[in-house]
């Protein structure tokens, strides 16, 4: 067997359990208190990957204008948002949202980078994708439904977020001669040193307290969930194509719903799963598009993932 369907199959677990752990930690320390310790322990193995294969030059910090905006955008703000998300949602609902990110990615590189035209294919993809974000939020019936408006407006936010990063990368990062792993190492590396200036370290250690939450923390968030999913998406991108990669985002919520379900014991609404399918054909509609239109948009993805 190929080992980077093994490597798809690890990532997208991983992925997918990220909810539950930001769930687990948020019961004892903050959302700037996970994203910092998160930060720090994928940064690690990113940095030792770097270094051992040479990736890193001096010369790199001229660009660290772009750095730090990419770690606000696609490390910082993104981990925070969904940090709070999943602390005021349940982790199976924090899950099936975070499967829209393919879709608000799209819908900002449109509107900002207007290099198509949105065909009907598109569309119908872009509105199944909301259909399923209003259909899990239900503003119109918020309190009877149980679900946080607060947390689910973290959640698109932290998707806007990795929108807008895509598209800041397509701009500004594209044409630079950085590889994935170099440009990984740079902005996870500079979102640590962000995050460690904003976060109140106080009360920290209390997550130590939870042997669960802080297993969770330090292995499934920060050296799986952060440092080994960057090494294993570059493996795949490497070894499948960054199109095929890119394919993985519709494993994270189907994990996300299972763990929810059977550790979480989470209820389950019907309307949940007709909200997530629509979520996830939507991404699909999108991602099926002719290969010559979305293997540069993949290509830029790989960087931000």
């Amino acid at each position: 067997m190929n080992p980077a369907y093994l490597a798809f199959a690890a990532l997208g677990l991983i992925w997918g359990t990220n909810f539950m752990f930001m769930k687990w930690a948020s019961v004892d320390i903050s959302a700037s208190q996970i994203v910092f310790l998160r930060t720090l322990l994928g940064f690690l193995p990113i940095l030792a990957l770097a270094l051992f294969r040479g990736e890193l030059k001096w010369r790199h910090l001229r660009h660290a204008h772009h750095f730090i905006v990419m770690s606000l955008l696609a490390t910082v703000v993104y981990y925070y948002a969904f940090a709070k998300g999943a602390a005021l949602l349940l982790s199976s609902v924090a899950g099936m949202l975070s499967g829209a990110i393919p879709l608000f990615s799209f819908v900002v590189a449109w509107a900002l980078l207007r290099q198509e035209r949105p065909t009907p294919r598109m569309i119908i993809g872009i509105a199944s994708g909301f259909v399923g974000v209003l259909l899990i939020a239900q503003p119109w019936n918020a309190h009877g439904a149980g679900v946080n408006l607060l947390g689910v407006s973290y959640m698109v936010a932290g998707s806007l977020s990795v929108g807008c990063s895509f598209v800041y990368a397509r701009r500004f990062l594209s044409n630079l001669d950085l590889s994935p792993l170099a440009l990984a190492t740079w902005q996870i590396g500079f979102a640590l040193v962000v995050v460690s200036c904003v976060t109140d370290f106080h009360g920290m250690a209390r997550v130590t307290g939870d042997p669960r939450a802080a297993l969770g923390l330090v292995l499934g968030l920060g050296l799986t969930g952060t440092g080994a999913a960057y090494i294993l998406y570059y493996f795949i991108v490497g070894r499948l194509g960054a199109v095929a990669a890119s394919s993985v985002t519709y494993i994270p919520p189907v994990i996300a719903l299972l763990l929810g379900l059977s550790i979480g014991h989470e209820p389950m609404r019907p309307l949940h799963l007709l909200a997530m399918a629509a979520i996830l054909a939507g991404v699909y509609l999108l991602q099926s598009r002719p290969r010559a239109r979305v293997a540069g948009a993949s290509r830029t993805r790989a960087a931000l993932n």
